[in-house]
């Protein structure tokens, strides 16, 4: 009798029924896409995360370097001033560590140890300045002659952007770009995990020492360099093995090598410039981060959240607004649909006194009544859920089409900016690794719908047909046999 008397009231009342199930709809909808798009900003931030952090690194331990250290590694060059008027050219090399002082080997062991770490992995930030050039004793003691500082007969430049100069005794080009000393036996931890190796391969955890390099995409195509070439780094020459493409953002340096060959390139044995690390829970981050503070002193502990803080741009507008404004748009819209919701459905038992007065003289209870009512509000619901769930999907999958292009702007988290020579990699690392300026990212915005908020959804359709119900159910609960009686009349 209930799901008789139910369907038949249903369809009798089908325009009435679809203005309360559209009000919910709208309602669901807008929770769904909000939550999609918020959920969509979220992965946006973390694809710029990883490309500055690397894939699966939680927090970042460094040491600050003070200002006499950074002054200290500014580069300077010696090369044979030349008598003659020959072309003959001269290169050198230097190698710096790159924006941190550096932590000794041993400290990558102590933060592994702490409590709450999962894995810790050492890396060693290098930048390159290589100058190139002729020069000429007669041009050069002109400088002198004019105020230069010749060194035992030897001219002394110092390191500039990449370009070349010409006169004042010498005619040079410099050229800049990052290495990274990544440790080969942990693959899993670094910023060489926000890339794809797309040509060739990766290191192999026997390459602990090997001479072999993983050259970024970008700065092989600049360098015209390909799987079994050779780069020159301070007279050593490492193999090509692999060429890795970022899947989002800059690479996190130009070439990749083994960190034992890092560390003797730059003079820096059983040290490291930055120390990823991976949390056993993801929930208790801060708690880790505390945990190392107060453990290893003179360290510096960034979380992703910490640079989070540094994205600026579209994308942490659009972020704001959809996290703050949207919650707040969402709940207002959903009040007021089970607000509407409650007075259509009470409002249409009021116009079934009649009727509801009738099935009370022949016998009804009060409680029957209101359940027949409940019952009719919460099928309404659940079609406004499904119509909501329907519209909530397409507009979610409207936004994933059109894939709105969103800008991050990305800011120093502190320290020393990179060495000469910008582009990518071209100062260090990402977070706590790459101290650079700020440059822009630019990265494509989905709305995915997950299963919990699908779930979130028919939720909200159960509870504002309960809304409404309870609404209609205590109209109808009033209601007396005698009330026909007088509607009659």
């Amino acid at each position: 009798m209930f799901f008789t008397y139910l369907r038949r009231e249903l369809r009798r009342r089908r325009k009435a029924a679809l203005v309360v199930a559209s009000g919910l709809a709208l309602g669901i909808a807008l929770v769904i896409v909000v939550n999609s798009v918020s959920s969509g900003m979220g992965k946006a931030q973390d694809k710029v995360l990883q490309s500055l952090y690397g894939l699966g690194t939680d927090m970042t331990v460094t040491k600050a370097a003070g200002a006499s250290a950074a002054s200290s590694q500014r580069p300077r060059f010696d090369f044979d001033a030349r008598s003659d008027d020959s072309d003959a050219e001269q290169s050198s090399d230097r190698v710096m560590v790159q924006g941190f002082q550096t932590l000794a080997t041993t400290t990558v062991g102590k933060v592994g140890a702490q409590h709450g770490v999962s894995a810790a992995v050492g890396g060693l930030s290098l930048q390159v300045v290589k100058v190139s050039g002729q020069f000429k004793q007669g041009q050069f003691q002109q400088d002198q002659n004019a105020g230069g500082s010749p060194q035992g007969g030897r001219p002394n430049a110092q390191a500039s952007p990449q370009g070349r100069v010409e006169g004042g005794g010498a005619n040079f080009g410099v050229d800049s770009y990052s290495v990274y000393g990544t440790d080969v036996t942990k693959p899993a931890l670094g910023p060489l995990t926000s890339s794809k190796i797309t040509s060739g391969r990766t290191f192999t955890s026997s390459e602990t020492n090997a001479k072999v390099v993983v050259a970024d995409k970008s700065y092989a195509k600049e360098k015209k360099l390909a799987l079994g070439d050779t780069v020159t780094i301070k007279s050593v020459k490492f193999k090509v093995i692999g060429i890795a493409t970022p899947e989002s953002g800059d690479a996190a340096a130009n070439l990749y090598i083994p960190l034992k060959q890092a560390q003797t390139l730059g003079d820096s044995k059983n040290k490291v410039t930055t120390i990823y690390v991976k949390a056993a829970d993801s929930q208790q981050i801060d708690v880790v981060k505390s945990t190392i503070q107060k453990n290893i002193s003179g360290t510096t502990v960034t979380t992703s959240a910490d640079l989070a803080k540094t994205v600026s741009g579209s994308l942490s507008t659009a972020s704001g607004l959809a996290k703050n404004v949207g919650k707040w748009l969402s709940i207002a819209v959903l009040v007021a649909a089970f607000l509407v919701a409650g007075l259509l459905t009470s409002s249409a038992v009021s116009r079934r006194v009649r009727e509801f007065g009738t099935l009370k003289a022949l016998g009804w209870k009060s409680g029957r009544v209101t359940r027949q009512v409940v019952g009719e509000a919460m099928v309404n619901g659940l079609v406004g859920g499904a119509l909501g769930i329907a519209l909530g999907l397409g507009g979610a999958y409207v936004v994933t089409a059109i894939s709105p292009t969103l800008q991050a702007d990305i800011g120093s988290t502190g320290g020393n900016a990179g060495g000469p020579g910008g582009g990518p990699g071209g100062g260090g690392f990402g977070g706590p690794g790459r101290q650079t300026a700020s440059k822009a990212l630019e990265v494509a915005l989905t709305a995915p719908v997950s299963p919990s908020t699908i779930v979130i959804a028919v939720a909200l359709a159960v509870t504002g047909g309960l809304v409404a119900g309870a609404f209609g159910g205590w109209r109808a609960s009033r209601l007396r046999p005698a009330d026909a009686l007088r509607r009659v009349e």
